[in-house]
Formats: C-alpha cells, sequence, structure tokens
C-alpha cells in the first residue's frame, strides 16, 4: 500500500481535529459543570464559512475578516468549540460578569463569566493537541462569530471560537498582513 502525502496529512488533520473536540470535551470546567461543545467543519460547508466571513467583513467594517476567511480557505478543517448560555449560581459572591447577581445577568442577556473562562480552557486544552500532531493552526474570534451568524452550532451556543487548522509548507497563519 502507497499512502501519499495528500491523503496522509488529510487524514492527520481529520484526527487531530476529532482528538481536539476530544480535548475540549475532557477540559476542566468551572464547578465540573460541561457547557463546551466542539464541531469540526469541511469542504463546502468550511468554503461557505469563509464565504460568509468575507460577507461580514463589509457588513460589520471588520476588514480582517477578509483576511481570516483566506485563512479558513487555505485551511483542511476547522474546528468550533463553543460554550452554551446559562450561568453558574454564585450570584452575589461573583459579580465577575458586571451584573449584581445571577438573576440579574439573565435578565440583561448577560455572559456568564465563568463560561467565557471555561471556553478558554477548551480552547486552550484543544489547541495544545493541534500543537502535539505539528498542525499549523491560530484562533480566530472571526470565525466564530460567523459561526454565531450562520448557527453551525444550533441556538444554545452563546459563544464561539474558530481554530482553523492546516498542514502545508508554510503556515497560512504566519506573515498576515492588516
Amino acid at each position: 500500500m502507497i499512502i501519499t502525502s495528500n491523503i496522509a496529512e488529510q487524514e492527520t488533520v481529520l484526527s487531530a481535529a476529532k482528538a481536539m473536540c476530544a480535548a475540549a470535551r475532557t477540559a476542566p470546567k468551572t464547578k465540573g459543570i460541561d457547557r463546551i461543545d466542539s464541531m469540526v467543519v469541511t469542504g463546502e460547508e468550511k468554503d461557505a464559512l469563509a464565504d460568509k466571513m468575507d460577507q461580514l467583513a463589509d457588513e460589520l467594517s471588520m476588514g480582517f475578516f477578509h483576511r481570516d476567511a483566506n485563512n479558513v480557505r487555505a485551511s483542511q478543517a476547522v474546528v468550533l468549540i463553543g460554550c452554551v448560555s446559562a450561568v453558574n449560581g454564585l450570584n452575589e459572591a461573583c459579580q465577575f460578569c458586571g451584573f449584581e447577581n445571577c438573576k440579574a445577568t439573565t435578565e440583561a442577556g448577560g455572559r456568564c463569566f465563568f463560561n467565557t473562562v471555561d471556553l478558554g480552557i477548551a480552547v486552550g486544552s484543544a489547541v495544545s493537541i493541534a500543537a502535539d500532531y505539528h498542525i499549523d493552526n491560530r484562533i480566530m474570534f472571526s470565525v466564530g462569530r460567523t459561526a454565531m451568524e450562520m448557527k453551525l452550532m444550533g441556538d444554545k451556543i452563546c459563544q464561539i471560537l474558530g481554530i482553523p487548522l492546516s498542514v502545508s509548507g508554510k503556515s497560512p497563519f504566519f506573515d498576515r498582513t492588516k
């Protein structure tokens, strides 16, 4: 059997992406409550994500979305990691979200500080897996913002970060302009 580098690289990217989802799932969470979800986007869906990023770049006057859309196109896969909107019930003892208590946060449509922390920890765990596989990657708000707009992860997810993955002779995430 002969496996060409293109096939080996694509299969490795997908293996890494799946392992990244597992790492996000098993990452430590506040009070042991899991509100993290993840998915892998490839092929036509990945290209549609990049196209929508270009559209949002103009609508939101965020030119860097164009640059990031090109990075998505140059990637073999994108891992999305998001969190469900919910409060952790620490109420007046916390106030890290900027509100008096969890009820005030919920009523104002605010976001629980701890869910954002959990998202960050999950993303950190995921990109450590990409590093172990020697897969070029970059954490991108723009990808997550676009995935939110497209509702790729459903209605219950309130924050998403995207991580494009690339295997090529030179990382598309290095020497970026704009």
